[in-house]
């Protein structure tokens, strides 16, 4: 089910194409390639003078990884990520051998972003996620004091929203895609006045 954003001008098409659906096929399998391509996309961020902050724990849906990570989700998102072919955790290091790493979330932000275009570009969705436990993620893999988790990725192969329990769920997955009015959203000359 594409839902392709309404843009004000063309975008991308992977850009356009991306959004974060919970509807995955409980079956479907990433191969190793596929997934060395995600990981591959999200090493190649930008990062704040070359830092490289960005890590992911990764668990396949077949392994003991995956269990772990899905443990620490929220319940709500559990409740449907369990489908996902795989799940990772994002995780920013804070600090190198010359000290504290600037901006080292947003280097994982970025290198989510690359992540979950990628698998747009595989013909996989990925949802990112805040809703997870990072204490628990600490304490379930060890996390060195120098390393922040900062999101939850599920990635896997998109399916119809009927195989969503809550009907709350399945009308989100066939909700139009929303954003703010680029007039809002960018602005010259001073804070309130559109760019655009």
């Amino acid at each position: 089910m594409d839902k392709i954003a309404e843009t004000s001008v063309a975008v991308h098409d992977l850009i356009a194409r991306r959004w974060s659906p919970r509807a995955l096929d409980p079956a479907a399998e990433i191969d190793d390639r596929r997934v060395r391509a995600l990981l591959e996309a999200a090493r190649w961020a930008p990062s704040s003078g070359n830092t490289q902050p960005a890590r992911f724990l990764l668990g396949r849906r077949s392994e003991a990884t995956f269990t772990r990570i899905l443990g620490t989700l929220a319940e709500g998102n559990q409740g449907w990520a369990h489908r996902a072919g795989v799940l990772l955790i994002g995780c920013a290091v804070t600090r190198n051998e010359k000290g504290e790493i600037p901006l080292s979330e947003y280097a994982v932000g970025l290198a989510s972003q690359n992540l979950v275009l990628q698998a747009v570009a595989e013909g996989l969705v990925g949802h990112q996620m805040a809703g997870f436990d990072a204490d628990a993620v600490r304490r379930e893999f060890a996390l060195p004091e120098d390393v922040r988790p900062v999101v939850a990725i599920a990635v896997g192969t998109q399916v119809e929203p009927e195989i969503l329990a809550e009907d709350r769920r399945i009308e989100r997955e066939r909700a139009p895609r929303r954003r703010i009015p680029l007039a809002e959203f960018a602005f010259t000359g001073e804070w309130g006045s559109p760019a655009f």
